[in-house]
């Protein structure tokens, strides 16, 4: 018996990184997935994004689990196609039950220009709606929204690393905001809305040379190794970063009846990223 069984959810940017890592997670569970991904580079970031292939592999790995898969190529900027991508998702799979308005993008480093700003801001939180948007018609009671927000969400906003560095930072704010209110929104219906708050993330986000530059401006190309050795400032533990597995086990948790009442909760998996840089006040 798994937390999830004969449960649907959706996942967007589940060609790799955190979304495969919760679509895997997921399916382990007993719930199938709608796995939408653009699968595709934009002009705005500084890093290759996912192929078709890699979102076939994450479909494999689902159907591993004896769940069934409905993968999407979309772009989740595009609202009609997500409608769209999530609506034939749902007749294909036959309900839903769980979100997770995962895909995102973080244009660091040189190379950033002003579409790095809006690539960032129409993918990380007009994505966001769009993806929530979208399945709302098809939720009921004892539904979960899980919207992938970020430690910058918590730190407050930054201007010093460009347009890209810049919009990544208010939209994870404005994706904190959004699902606070509108947990509210829904919590007479009994459907709950959360975000998660990662620190640095072992992924392709992470492994660049844009962001190798945010960690180490004092090297003009660092290498991954001379990045990493500087990783371990963001957190209070004494961790580099923390694995797509470590997210993953609180998505779970959020979309299970495990946490059936938890709702407009901003839940950070961080290694005490938030702690150490933000002094205590009370309420």
């Amino acid at each position: 018996m798994g937390k999830l069984d004969n449960k649907v959810a959706v996942i967007s940017g589940a060609a790799r990184g955190q979304g495969r890592s919760h679509a895997v997670n997921l399916a382990a569970e007993g719930a199938s997935i709608i796995a939408l991904d653009i699968c595709a580079d934009l002009e705005g970031n500084t890093y290759p994004l996912a192929r078709p292939e890699d979102l076939e592999e994450t479909v494999a790995l689902v159907e591993k689990h004896g769940v069934r898969a409905h993968p999407v190529i979309v772009d989740v900027r595009e609202r009609t196609a997500v409608w769209d991508a999530v609506a034939a998702g749902v007749q294909a799979l036959g309900r839903l039950d769980v979100v997770v308005a995962n895909a995102g993008i973080a244009a660091m480093g040189s190379g950033q220009t002003m579409r790095s700003w809006s690539d960032t801001i129409d993918t990380d939180l007009v994505g966001v709606f769009n993806v929530i948007q979208a399945s709302l018609p098809y939720l009921g009671p004892g539904a979960s929204i899980i919207a992938t927000g970020s430690l910058a969400a918590q730190l407050g906003s930054s201007t010093k690393q460009g347009p890209g560095g810049s919009a990544y930072s208010l939209a994870k704010q404005v994706v904190a905001h959004y699902v606070n209110d509108l947990a509210v929104q829904l919590a007479k219906q009994s459907i709950r809305v959360n975000a998660v708050h990662p620190t640095n993330v072992n992924t392709d986000m992470l492994h660049n040379e844009g962001m190798y530059r945010v960690f180490r401006p004092d090297l003009p190309s660092p290498t991954r190794a001379e990045a990493e050795a500087a990783f371990p400032a963001m957190q209070a533990m004494p961790v580099p970063y923390i694995e797509p597995q470590d997210v993953s086990d609180l998505v779970v948790f959020l979309a299970s009846e495990s946490s059936r009442y938890i709702t407009g909760s901003q839940l950070r998996v961080d290694a005490g990223g938030f702690v150490k840089a933000k002094t205590w006040k009370p309420a």
